[in-house]
């Protein structure tokens, strides 16, 4: 087997191993799971980049029932938080998602002459992430372990090492498919019944309730699974090892 698929013995009940290899409490193995998932996820920053746009949109619009100076606006601001991040020198990741939805959102909506399709690759894009979310799950690779593997430092090591860590990701990505569905499911009758002004208002309250909600769970799943392992910990050492036992032989080899 390879490094990542040998098994690995559990730590006792009493004691949990935190990423980096050392014993953890379980205090400190939930710290490391909502400082990871805050990581991933942006944050505070990320959800007011995510909502910004869309909530100028919609404001403007709301008042001019313009669709160029709403979309320019919405593009702009978006244009804006990269540019500060950039200037910051943070990660951008979050920022440059929220201005390609932006985006396709301007050109779509430009194309067709309707406002509301401003919000339709967005509503798509939500649709297609929560059966990729399902999918994966019946699929035996959560694809939030895939999101999230990294961050915690254990790749995919989850799926043939950590069975409870796998369940974990399971049950999570299950929320968040059920989750965004639940979304669309109020999203896309209002695309078709509502005007601009009361889809763009309910879009952006769904905004960040559901996000939280299936963060929360997310957290509540994996701060009750077995801790991750580091498999780049793991590596380091096996090349620490395998340095020291050159150096022995050579050591030996000496006259």
């Amino acid at each position: 087997m390879t490094s990542l698929d040998k098994p690995t013995p559990p730590p006792p009940d009493h004691q949990q191993q935190d990423p980096a290899g050392s014993t953890a409490s379980g205090t400190d193995s939930k710290a490391v799971t909502e400082a990871a998932l805050f990581e991933a996820f942006g944050g505070v920053r990320g959800m007011v980049e995510t909502v910004l746009p869309g909530l100028l949109f919609v404001t403007i619009y709301t008042v001019n029932k313009d669709l160029h100076s709403s979309a320019i606006a919405a593009l702009a601001v978006s244009l804006v938080l990269v540019a500060v991040r950039l200037l910051r020198r943070d990660t951008v990741k979050h920022a440059f998602s929220g201005v390609f939805g932006v985006a396709f959102g301007v050109v779509f909506a430009m194309m067709t002459g309707n406002a509301k399709d401003f919000y339709l690759p967005g509503m798509l894009y939500t649709l297609g992430l929560a059966l990729a979310y399902i999918v994966t799950a019946v699929a035996g690779v959560p694809l939030i372990g895939l999101i999230l593997g990294p961050v915690f430092k254990e790749n995919l090591s989850w799926r043939t090492r950590n069975p409870g860590r796998k369940r974990a990701y399971t049950r999570a990505s299950w929320a968040w498919g059920l989750i965004l569905l639940a979304k669309c499911a109020i999203l896309f009758p209002l695309y078709w019944w509502a005007d601009t002004t009361q889809l763009g208002w309910v879009l952006v309250a769904l905004k960040i309730p559901p996000f939280l909600l299936a963060v929360w769970l997310t957290w509540v799943f994996l701060a009750k699974a077995p801790p991750p392992i580091d498999v780049f910990a793991e590596m380091e050492a096996e090349e620490r090892a395998e340095k020291e036992r050159k150096a022995a032989a050579a050591r030996d080899a000496a006259p």
